[in-house]
């Protein structure tokens, strides 16, 4: 599939073409030399600007987000002294819907990771079509250095904090990176108290009994797998016998290695932040998941054999998933990469540069901003059920996100052949269109 540099003929076709190298007007807090992952998110919406017709006269709301909070995250740790973290909160844009969007506790997140992580949730909330907006936050921390009773201080001060942009009808995170269904359970009993009524719709991926939704954990990783099916019936890829590498085994990875496996295909490596394994005949997923759980990694899994990083990229597949974290896949290691399908579970994992290069070697790239999509789904699905305090069986839930995962994904291969474009630019039109008409229809005020 070859990215055309202009649209053919196209009911989206416009008079504005954006510049091979665009430039743009930059928040003053930006370093336009080291832009980070917002550099990469402005260069996909240049590339999607040509095909958005009239409403490209709005594309510069989609480069400017409209609501970024730095707080200080001040606690007392274990022993009696005190420590001072960054927290972030942005809200990319609120034109379809409150903003949606994970939290994430890791020692090297900026301001700009958190910019691109929460336009990236903008464009994905809209590519599956629910009525949402984009937003993440992040916290400067290593949870690995702190005691859980320091972890809920700093998720319960970050949440008092940020606490007057957010709320179920203002902005709803959930976890991400690091935070999990406890993290959420401690974000909404602070809400909760701070706002005087307990308020289970604040967030989402929170432990069912206190209004959490069946399926929520494993989300994202049936929509990995559910556009993955899709994509192979269409490309005639069978996916039993398929060789699959994962990077990255928790909730996203773990949940769609098991789903592949149990259809068939061999998870030959899988690779984390402890190390890589590597067996040829298939891995047992479920061992491996019982070890990643009993160990926090896959690291010296006896089942399998011991590979070298780096060696990760060049191992032998027809599906690779990146699903740990962005730039993984960059002009260095797609080179590499033997698989012909790659399938986004991380957000962000591949840079533009790196697109290219898989796009000139024939391989199929189903990107982050459509693939993982599944998570924010059921989080959909987990609001609305404690707006109405009525909730649906697990297998309505799934069958629920099938259906909104195959819809939408047929909808950008579509644009994509249409225009001949790869499925990421795809995916940014159908998404961009949306934002931008509700931009346009709700009009300027005052």
């Amino acid at each position: 599939m070859t990215e055309s540099a202009t649209p053919d003929h196209s009911p989206h076709a416009g008079k504005r073409i954006a510049p091979k190298h665009a430039t743009h007007a930059l928040p003053s807090y930006l370093d336009p030399e080291h832009l980070g992952p917002w550099g990469i998110y402005l260069q996909q919406v240049d590339r999607v600007t040509p095909y958005l017709g009239h409403l490209a006269k709005w594309v510069e709301t989609l480069k400017r987000p409209k609501r970024s909070l730095i707080v200080d995250v001040p606690i007392e740790l274990d022993n009696g002294t005190i420590a001072h973290f960054e927290g972030y909160r942005v809200q990319h844009n609120l034109s379809r819907g409150p903003g949606k969007g994970g939290v994430r506790f890791h020692q090297d997140v900026t301001l700009s990771e958190v910019m691109a992580l929460a336009a990236w949730m903008s464009i994905k909330n809209a590519a599956v079509n629910v009525p949402y907006g984009g937003a993440k936050g992040g916290i400067r921390i290593d949870p690995r250095q702190y005691s859980q009773n320091e972890l809920e201080k700093v998720a319960r001060r970050y949440t008092s904090e940020i606490g007057l942009i957010i709320g179920p009808t203002k902005d709803i995170p959930a976890p991400d990176v690091n935070t999990n269904e406890k993290v959420m359970a401690w974000m909404m009993d602070t809400y909760s108290m701070n706002t005087g009524a307990t308020a289970t719709g604040v967030v989402t991926g929170k432990p069912i009994d206190l209004g959490g939704s069946l399926g929520r954990r494993e989300a994202t990783g049936r929509g990995v797998f559910t556009v993955g099916v899709e994509a192979a019936k269409l490309t005639g890829l069978a996916i039993e016998g398929a060789r699959v590498a994962v990077q990255g085994f928790g909730n996203v990875g773990g949940t769609a290695g098991k789903l592949f496996a149990e259809a068939g295909a061999k998870v030959v490596a899988v690779q984390d932040h402890t190390g890589t394994v590597y067996r040829d005949t298939g891995l047992d997923v479920d061992a491996l998941l019982a070890h990643v759980q009993q160990t926090g990694g896959v690291k010296d899994f006896g089942e399998a054999d011991a590979m070298g990083d780096d060696e990760f990229w060049a191992v032998d597949c027809d599906i690779l998933i990146p699903a740990a974290l962005e730039g993984q896949i960059n002009k260095d290691t797609a080179p590499r990469i033997r698989a012909s399908m790659v399938i986004e579970g991380a957000n962000g994992p591949t840079t533009p540069t790196a697109d290219d290069i898989l796009r000139d070697r024939g391989v199929l790239v189903l990107p982050d901003v459509i693939a993982n999509a599944g998570g924010v789904t059921v989080s959909y699905f987990e609001w609305v059920q404690d707006f109405s305090s009525f909730f649906w069986t697990e297998e309505e839930i799934n069958q629920r996100l099938v259906k909104i995962m195959q819809d939408a994904f047929h909808g950008v291969w579509e644009v994509a052949q249409h225009h001949k474009v790869t499925l990421r630019t795809a995916t940014f039109i159908v998404a961009c269109s949306r934002i931008l008409q509700a931009r346009e229809l709700r009009g300027l005020y005052p």
